[in-house]
């Protein structure tokens, strides 16, 4: 890939004479961010950066990334109290993630905290999975993407070291609070807000750019949450750009999680937006069951969750036997009827067939806000249904009649919903 190809010759000639010790002085530092704004904002392949785009990565790159601070190691090792275990607040296939303390930009005012991810020394791929953050991370600004604040890189005796140091997120992840019972769980109206603004995220890397971003690892421990659950997509190590052009889709080494990527993605290496809403759409599944895409600790048949919700369609009555245990009862059955309903269409076999991501937005944003009418529409919807099925049970054997008794019944289901919803808006 071009820009890798660029950033490798010039670690190359550096590597050559290389003197340099583990304490890097403040104007070689320079020099290095020198280097690398040469290696993002340079040639690109194809893949990553079409000529046909409107605007390319680099380009974008070029004119937003300035923001970016630029860190000294010794600066980044003061703040994580020499990245001690004490500091560690997680890992991941980059790397280990640090919790630290830094100046403002002025150097005025209390310490920031951030969060520090220190790229795991393993080869070309990892490079890669970090630069590809600087380069999207730097030009992205959005409330549901996390911010970068800057990053370091220095090379010395030691091998390369590659830092990205973000926004701290207090509350995790969401896979944290989902799967953890040991937690309180997830209201049901946070799940809601939490899904609103991941699908608001990805609606804005597929629409909201000069050009279009495919985020490739949509998935419940890339969903971060603030001091207030509100979320933001981080880990844009596999994000590529769309296609572009007349090209329906960009090919690609398959990558990602299992249990999350699409499977034309899977079968063929082509990757489009759609292959982000399949994603969303186990994740949504996994918002209302609680339950983890992929768990062999449970049985056989429940091990793949997208295989074992097929059972409980959004329409029967067998529905709420899917729904987390954890929420108690307490969330609108007709707002998850609609969810599970809207997942289904993001796992459509056809990507063609999957919503665009402002679609889903349009969906969430309303089924929140008719959040009050749902609750009386449930409770009318369980009281029929119960009756239908009692019906059905006590008019066995006389099927003309209990046939027409459940029409009746639809109907004035249908009808009772309507009115409802009237009064409401």
């Amino acid at each position: 890939m071009g820009c890798f190809c660029y950033f490798k010759e010039k670690y190359k000639e550096r590597s050559k004479d290389a003197t340099a010790t583990s304490q890097a002085s403040s104007s070689s530092s320079k020099k290095e961010s020198s280097r690398l704004d040469s290696a993002i904002t340079g040639q690109t392949s194809k893949s990553l950066c079409s000529t046909a785009s409107p605007r390319s990565l680099p380009s974008l790159y070029e004119e937003r990334g300035q923001n970016l601070r630029v860190f000294e190691l010794r600066e980044l090792k003061n703040a994580t109290n020499d990245f001690s275990r004490l500091m560690k607040i997680g890992e991941g296939g980059f790397g280990g993630v640090y919790k630290g303390f830094i100046k403002p930009a002025d150097g005025v005012g209390e310490r920031i905290t951030v969060a520090v991810k220190m790229l795991n020394q393993h080869g070309l791929q990892g490079h890669k999975q970090w630069l590809a953050e600087v380069q999207f991370l730097g030009v992205v600004d959005h409330p549901n993407l996390v911010k970068l604040i800057g990053y370091c890189s220095v090379d010395g005796e030691r091998g390369p070291q590659r830092l990205l140091v973000y926004e701290f997120m207090p509350n995790k992840s969401l896979d944290f609070h989902l799967f953890h019972s040991a937690l309180p769980p997830l209201a049901w109206n946070v799940r809601l807000r939490i899904a609103f603004g991941a699908a608001e995220g990805l609606s804005y890397l597929h629409e909201g750019l000069e050009l279009q971003v495919i985020y490739r690892d949509f998935k419940a421990s890339n969903v971060l949450l603030d001091g207030d659950f509100n979320p933001k997509l981080s880990d844009f190590g596999l994000a590529r750009e769309g296609p572009s052009g007349e090209d329906t889709h960009v090919t690609t080494a398959v990558m990602g999680t299992h249990g999350y990527a699409a499977p034309e993605y899977i079968e063929t290496g082509h990757l489009t937006v759609k292959s982000d809403v399949w994603s969303f759409g186990v994740v949504l599944y996994e918002m209302i069951t609680g339950r983890k895409s992929m768990d062999q600790n449970r049985p056989k048949n429940e091990r793949k969750l997208i295989e074992w919700v097929k059972q409980f369609p959004s329409g029967s009555r067998k529905f709420s036997t899917i729904i987390d245990p954890r929420l108690g009862g307490e969330y609108s059955l007709s707002a998850a009827r609609i969810i599970a309903k809207l997942a289904d269409n993001c796992l459509s076999k056809h990507a063609k067939d999957r919503p665009q991501m402002k679609e889903v937005v349009g969906v969430l944003k309303q089924t929140m806000e008719s959040k009050e009418a749902d609750i009386q529409v449930d409770q009318f919807e369980e009281d029929a249904l119960a009756n239908l099925e009692s019906e059905t049970k006590e008019d066995q054997g006389k099927d003309l009649i209990s046939a027409r008794r459940r029409r009746l019944h639809l109907a004035k289901l249908s009808e009772s919903v309507n009115v409802i919803r009237r009064k409401k808006n």
